[in-house]
Order: C-alpha cells, then sequence, then structure tokens
C-alpha cells in the first residue's frame, strides 16, 4: 500500500496536459525506482535492474525524440492519455504505443486496397 501510494505520487507529480509539441519530461530514476519498489511489496522478482530500466527508459527517449514532432497529434494525445490512465507513464510505453498506433493505421488502410470488388458467381 505504501509503495502504491508512492508511485502515485511520483508519477502524479509528473503528469501533464497531454497534446504536447514536446515530448513529455519524465522523472526516469524515479519512475523506474518506484516499479522496483512495487514488484518487491507484490512478491515479485525484479525483471530488470533500476539501472537496466533508467537505460531503456533511456533508450526509448532518445527514439522518441527522433520520431515525436513527426506523429500525429492525435496518435501523441492518445498514447499520452492512455499512459496517464492506465498508470504506465514511461517512454517505453509511449514509444510502442506510437508504433503500434501507426501500424495498425498502415494495417487498416492497406487491407481494403487489395479486395476485389466483383464478386465470382458460378
Amino acid at each position: 500500500m505504501k509503495v502504491a501510494l508512492l508511485s502515485l505520487a511520483v508519477l502524479g507529480a509528473q503528469l501533464t496536459t497531454p497534446a504536447s509539441d514536446r515530448l513529455p519530461q519524465l522523472n526516469v530514476d524515479a519512475l523506474c525506482r518506484a516499479r522496483s519498489a512495487e514488484a518487491k511489496l507484490m512478491g515479485m522478482a525484479e525483471s530488470r535492474s533500476v539501472a537496466e530500466c533508467v537505460d531503456d527508459e533511456n533508450d526509448a527517449k532518445r527514439e522518441l525524440n527522433t520520431i515525436w514532432g513527426s506523429t500525429s497529434g492525435s496518435v501523441r494525445n492518445e498514447c499520452e492519455s492512455d499512459a496517464i490512465a492506465l498508470g504506465t507513464r514511461g517512454y517505453l510505453y509511449l514509444l510502442s504505443c506510437i508504433y503500434i498506433a501507426e501500424d495498425s493505421k498502415s494495417v487498416s488502410t492497406g487491407a481494403v486496397s487489395g479486395a476485389s470488388k466483383k464478386r465470382r458467381t458460378k
């Protein structure tokens, strides 16, 4: 319970209004420490160390910096809003969300283009 409140306090302080042209600034050290503490509280083995978590988040941030400006505002808004609502705020989540949104957009538009308009009858 204490860890959950700590997580909310740490992550809640980072909540910003979605729809920014700039990449959100997150405290990845606090984020990773909160995730680690939460895993310990739940009796789960850590899948990665806090240092590995920080490295992964910083790698995701660097990649996001290259694609954030070219990503549509609606996708950025949706991903930021989902992250806030789900409590999964982090650069890895935002990066994954953007890639999934972009992939699903290309699949949904490409799936229809090959369909035949005429139906064969015998």
